[in-house]
């Protein structure tokens, strides 16, 4: 896509104006600047009438005789940014204009041409008006495009990864989108490098500060707007501009800001492929889940699928496979339909282990990677016994399908607490699914995971992905990691590590820092001024020692 106005170099390229025979006496390094219009001026004080960008166009005739007054007339019409100076000569300078002029536009940056030829302006107008209005026009298509592009996408569901290929194709630019925790979470690099592009990508992001929701911020040469719907914004979508000294053209705010409409839409979308009694576990399951449905609506239709949760004691239980690992043979990554096929396997399995168990449960696919289960129990005497049957019925299930593979090294069964209605049964689901992704790489192999097996670090890393939590971290380290990355060679995020792992003993954390004791206390000393912390405090130092473990849980999610 070619910027809305020309440049002063392809205004010279133009017929009319090399029929003129054109030479460039001066300012070669403005020759990039883009040319709004085209004034045609014969008196002194014509900067004055210009906004800036004008390519002004003049036979001489007006302009100041003296060297002073010649200085002057170009620093005004480079103060206003007029794009150049075009002179035709042969009424007020027959061979050249005068070296003063030329001095004057050199040092100042202002093109100054000569057209050694006569040439009537008004087809010079004419030409340069003509290429702005077809190049505005070029812009309007492209920006019809970009909507009618990203209206597709949402239509469609498209993943995050398809909706930044083709913004980065519209664009001809590399595209991140990253997290609140600047983590990257898709990205396309429109052809260039990808490792140059993401190296250090955390340090180099929160350098880039723009000044909006949606804009340009020059020292880096991103153009940012912010990702989020319904109110809670979940990331930033970034697109690098690589022309410094000019701001991105128009289309590009409209194509970034409909490419995060898009994401953000897609992330609320759902799609399901599943038979129409699975659909409706399903609908029954999220609806408990998301709030959209009655409670009592819930319990009707359940009931009319032979799942009765009224007068229950009922337990949410999440399956899901360990560190979502792709399905095992060969060429399994290269085929997008493994993932799903594998969750469908899963919650077919699952259903079976319901059933060989003799319980009553709605069981559905609740995200792209796990499967959950809400069992009805007449008891709640009856939660441990139901859960260990339904996890010894689910590993022969699997057993039975895989039977070269032990399953236990595959899946995770997690459940939250019982509860005795149905409108507490979300918190049961929620607890369920949040234990299941805390304990996907725990290297134990328990049959049923609960919450107390997860711990403050699970916990955190199950929560990872919750835009409140990456807030919070942001907040309680955001400085830091800020003067980390302008001076890379402290790191002070380890130092403060260090004081709070050995439980803000001093003399112990200079130890596991590796550092001088004096040289630790001052670095301490630093660390609290960067972050407005009493470190003596044990409540600031706790809320520091949570946000710390939330970014390790953030990075290494």
């Amino acid at each position: 896509m070619s910027p809305v106005f020309p440049t002063v170099r392809e205004v010279l390229d133009l017929v009319p104006m090399r029929h003129g025979a054109p030479r460039l006496v001066a300012g070669n390094a403005g020759l990039d600047r883009p040319v709004r219009w085209v004034h045609i001026a014969e008196v002194p004080d014509i900067a004055t009438l210009l906004g800036g960008g004008e390519l002004v166009l003049t036979t001489g005739i007006g302009l100041p005789a003296d060297d002073a007054g010649l200085r002057e007339f170009i620093g005004t019409l480079a103060d206003v940014g007029a794009s150049g100076l075009v002179v035709e000569l042969g009424r007020r300078y027959l061979t050249g204009v005068p070296r003063v002029m030329a001095a004057a536009a050199e040092r100042r940056g202002l093109p100054l041409v000569e057209l050694r030829r006569g040439t009537p302006f008004v087809r010079i107008t004419e030409a340069v008006h003509g290429l702005i209005v077809d190049a505005q026009l070029t812009e309007l298509r492209a920006t019809e495009e970009i909507h009618q592009r990203f209206t597709d996408l949402s239509v469609e569901g498209a993943e995050p990864a398809e909706v930044l290929r083709q913004a980065a194709e519209l664009a001809g630019c590399p595209m991140v989108l990253e997290n609140l925790s600047r983590q990257v979470l898709a990205y396309d690099p429109a052809g260039e490098n990808a490792e140059l592009l993401l190296d250090g990508w955390e340090q180099h992001s929160r350098q880039i500060r723009p000044a909006g929701r949606t804009a340009y911020d020059p020292g880096s040469g991103w153009l940012v707007t912010t990702v989020g719907a319904r109110g809670q914004d979940w990331g930033r979508l970034l697109l690098r501009w690589p022309v410094a000294e000019s701001t991105p053209p128009t289309r590009l705010t409209i194509l970034i800001e409909r490419a995060a409409s898009t994401l953000a839409l897609g992330r609320l979308i759902r799609r399901d492929a599943e038979g129409l009694e699975r659909q409706i576990h399903r609908t029954l399951l999220t609806a408990l889940i998301d709030h959209s449905r009655p409670v009592d609506e819930v319990a009707l239709r359940a009931k009319a699928l032979g799942v009765v949760l009224d007068r229950r004691h009922l337990v949410g239980v999440v399956v899901r496979h360990r560190g979502d690992e792709p399905a095992a043979g060969p060429g399994a990554d290269a085929d997008p339909e493994a993932g799903p096929a594998r969750l469908r396997d899963l919650a077919e399995a699952v259903g079976q282990a319901v059933r060989d168990a003799k319980l009553t449960a709605l069981t559905s696919a609740v995200d792209d990677h796990a499967v959950g289960a809400l069992l009805a129990l007449p008891d709640a005497a009856d939660e441990e016994k139901a859960l260990a049957a339904f996890a010894t019925a689910l590993r022969r299930v699997r057993l039975d399908a895989a039977p070269s593979r032990p399953p236990a090294t595959r899946t995770v069964v997690a459940a939250g607490s019982g509860v005795g209605s149905l409108r507490e049964a979300r918190r049961s689901l929620v607890e369920a699914r949040q234990i299941a992704e805390a304990a996907r790489r725990d290297p134990r192999d328990l049959p049923c995971y609960r919450l107390p097996h997860v711990g403050l670090a699970g916990l955190l890393h199950l929560l990872r992905d919750e835009p409140r939590l990456q807030t919070f971290v942001e907040r309680e380290l955001g400085a830091l990691l800020a003067y980390d990355a302008q001076h890379p060679r402290e790191q002070l995020l380890g130092t403060l590590r260090a004081y709070l792992e050995q439980g803000r003993n001093k003399s112990a954390g200079a130890a596991a820092a590796h550092l001088s004791r004096p040289a630790f206390y001052e670095r301490l000393a630093r660390i609290g001024r960067i972050l407005d912390a009493d470190l003596d405090s044990v409540d600031r130092c706790l809320s520091l020692h949570v946000a710390l473990l939330a970014l390790d849980a953030i990075r290494t999610s």
